[in-house]
């Protein structure tokens, strides 16, 4: 992936190696003290503009606490883009002249005496203005400084901590580091959850594929068939195909109506941007693949970036129960899925670091990395991936068959929190290898009599009502649809060619067993009944 830093090294702290002369050479003369003040640990920034615009540096604080830079050197065909801190394709790549990202003003929140009367902040100019217009998505001090440090550390009115004599099930779920079994069960009596997801368009390049792996004959410990989540975007996808999966059992959510390929536009989504995008992918797949049950209640974001607190108000608004698009890292202990009526336990990793900082009715189905190193007891530590195929030293049946089990080991053996195999479709049918792997890796997996593999809503019935193994077999929530037969709902959909003034000069088909619209669906018409301009 064009997004993927890859680094030559791990990060060199080149003031303390001797064997980084050349680094070392750079760094003579500059004064470490002054580039580091006020610079957040986490910002890289260049020294000079010269060059081929890889290299960069941040600041770190030693084992003795002083100063110093760390380098790093984007491959080879890559530059720096320092605006997005992430390595790309050098052709993307506009701000080479640039030696930092722009610094914006924050306002004065830690002072040692008030500077501001009760319930009141200060600009970063020193004008005060009540708490409450911070970080609200709109700048009302005349620097703009109350909208400027708004992450879930630094807003002035974020959730609070995890409080659990406030926060009870079924309704809310919390933990200080987010590891904590939910009901306080013991971990050999915690079934393992597994959730196979994809992303995008379902349609004929992947139905084989689905077909293929949930066969109905691959069943869970409990007598029902092995279920999966499907985050469906809207173009190109086949309604009627979407239905027969959902009347299968399987779970439907969102994964956006346009899915556009800018990923600031999800980062710096408006309420209605979202809503648009959300709602009306969720209005679409109702209408089309005739789901009447309400069951549509979850979404993941494209790129998984995050649109803030934005995002979240209008999921609580519209009744989305859960959101699926953050990420936590690689840790020794996976975290479980939490509500974000307090605040969440663990940093905000990737995203664009927009995860919301406030306090939400939604639980968040969280994407634990997977440790991506072939062999965990010797490689050197590297950094987690989310979805499977962004783990891109797995190159062969072989190796994902490792991360696969190696990954399962990691959740069974501790506190048993669900394990995420997150696919886009496209990179399972890549090598028949990978799709033969995940097959007998699921077939192994049903062999034991603790592993089920579920949708996101059903590990969410299962947190909502924590149930010990050997009481399972009659969990009346995962009974629904437990064991589906009989024929999809039509056997020749309507191959609607149509077209809409939103994409010009495009005839696309919309394949549905219900009835042909007038238009092609899009933002402004979900319905594909028509607009008026």
């Amino acid at each position: 992936m064009a997004y993927v830093l890859r680094i030559l090294s791990t990060f060199l702290l080149c003031c303390a190696l001797a064997t980084c002369q050349e680094v070392r050479d750079k760094l003579e003369g500059v004064d470490i003290e002054e580039v580091c003040t006020d610079r957040p640990a986490d910002e890289y920034f260049r020294l000079d503009t010269e060059g081929d615009c890889r290299e960069v540096y941040r600041c770190d604080k030693g084992e003795t606490g002083k100063t110093r830079l760390a380098n790093i050197k984007c491959s080879g065909g890559l530059a720096f883009d320092i605006t997005r801190q992430t390595c790309d394709w050098k052709t993307n790549v506009k701000n080479c002249d640039e030696f930092e990202k722009p610094r914006k003003v924050k306002p004065i929140l830690k002072t040692d005496e008030p500077i501001c009367p009760e319930g009141k902040l200060s600009c970063g100019d020193g004008e005060c203005l009540d708490k409450e217009l911070f970080c609200n998505g709109k700048a009302d001090c005349k620097d703009e400084s109350d909208e400027n440090a708004c992450s879930v550390d630094d807003d002035p009115n974020r959730a609070p901590e995890c409080d659990t004599t406030q926060c009870a099930l079924p309704d809310c779920f919390c933990s200080a580091d987010g590891t904590r079994i939910p009901g306080a069960i013991e971990p050999s009596q915690v079934p393992q959850m597994i959730t196979i997801t994809f992303n995008g368009a379902v349609n004929v390049d992947n139905i084989d594929l689905y077909e293929d792996i949930f066969n109905g004959q691959r069943q869970n410990p409990n007598g029902c068939s092995i279920k999966g989540t499907f985050f469906v975007s809207h173009k190109y996808t086949n309604y009627s195909a979407v239905q027969d999966l959902h009347r299968r059992g399987h779970e439907i959510a969102v994964f956006s109506l346009t899915h556009k390929d800018d990923p600031n536009y999800w980062t710096g989504g408006s309420y209605d941007d979202w809503l648009a995008e959300m709602a009306g992918a969720r209005l679409i797949i109702e209408r089309f693949a005739n789901i009447t049950d309400g069951s549509i209640i979850g979404m993941r974001a494209p790129y998984l970036r995050v649109g803030g607190n934005k995002q979240f108000e209008m999921m609580a608004d519209q009744f989305f129960v859960y959101d699926a698009s953050i990420t936590a890292s690689l840790g020794r202990v996976p975290i479980w899925p939490y509500t974000l009526y307090f605040r969440m336990p663990h940093k905000c990793n990737g995203n664009a670091h927009n995860c919301p900082s406030r306090s939400h009715p939604v639980w968040e189905m969280v994407m634990n990395e997977l440790d991506r190193r072939d062999d965990p007891t010797f490689d050197e530590s590297l950094p987690g991936c989310h979805m499977v195929d962004s783990c891109s030293n797995v190159a062969s049946g072989e190796q994902f068959a490792r991360l696969l089990r190696h990954n399962f080991n990691r959740h069974y053996n501790s506190n048993r929190a669900p394990l995420g195999l997150n696919f886009h479709a496209s990179w399972l049918k890549s090598k028949k290898e990978y799709r033969d792997e995940l097959i007998k890796f699921i077939e192994e997996m049903l062999t034991r009599n603790d592993v089920f593999f579920v949708t996101n809503l059903q590990v969410i019935q299962w947190m909502q009502n924590p149930t010990e193994l050997n009481s399972l077999r009659d969990f009346q929530e995962w009974k629904e649809k437990c064991d589906v037969k009989g024929q999809p709902y039509c056997s020749l959909p309507n191959a609607c060619p149509l077209t809409t003034r939103e994409l010009p000069g495009e005839t696309l088909r919309l394949f549905t067993c219900m009835e042909c619209p007038n238009n092609y669906p899009w933002i402004l018409d979900p319905t594909g009944d028509g607009f008026s301009v």
